[in-house]
């Protein structure tokens, strides 16, 4: 476990974003530890942006319901990875959204409980986050079912849970 040089909270060690504040992780290119600023505290290595490196190949257990979050005009088909943030600037789904100013750059976060299943968590959006056109209030996960309509800014996407 490590812990987030921004809001203090441990998270799993492989972590690329926070999954509590949804902060991206930088990591010292010399020694690897997490830290901020340009420059490593511990051997002054220079701190390099998640985002610099290759997308990594995520696995998702098998126990875990398969998330699918689809909009066939607009070619976006997002497969749900525990804990990522869906944003504008930020998360493994920048790309369909960085050109869409109406999405926050942390917009919503995608998060999975053995006891809900899968949960989207509005991230204080400035354009608001919906389910089935109901606005969700910022920080209070909703649970995910086949069929929902989520609602990021403007963009609808079609939830599929497998």
């Amino acid at each position: 476990m490590i812990i987030c040089p921004t809001c203090k909270e441990e998270i799993e060690d492989d972590s690329h974003f926070c999954d509590q504040c949804g902060q991206p992780l930088l990591y010292c290119s010399s020694c690897g530890r997490v830290g901020k600023g340009r420059r490593c505290i511990y051997c002054g290595g220079l701190m390099t942006n998640t985002h610099s490196h290759p997308p990594i190949t995520v696995s998702i257990p098998n126990n875990i319901p398969v998330l699918t979050l689809y909009n066939a005009n607009l070619d976006i088909r997002i497969i749900g990875q525990p804990g990522a943030i869906i944003g504008r600037r930020q998360g493994p789904y920048s790309h369909y959204f960085e050109q869409n100013m109406f999405v926050s750059g942390i917009h919503a976060q995608l998060v999975y409980s053995s006891d809900t299943g899968w949960n989207i968590i509005d991230k204080h959006s400035s354009n608001g986050t919906k389910l089935n056109n109901h606005s969700l209030q910022p920080d209070v996960p909703m649970t995910l079912k086949n069929g929902d309509i989520i609602t990021i800014a403007n963009v609808n996407m079609q939830v599929t849970v497998e």
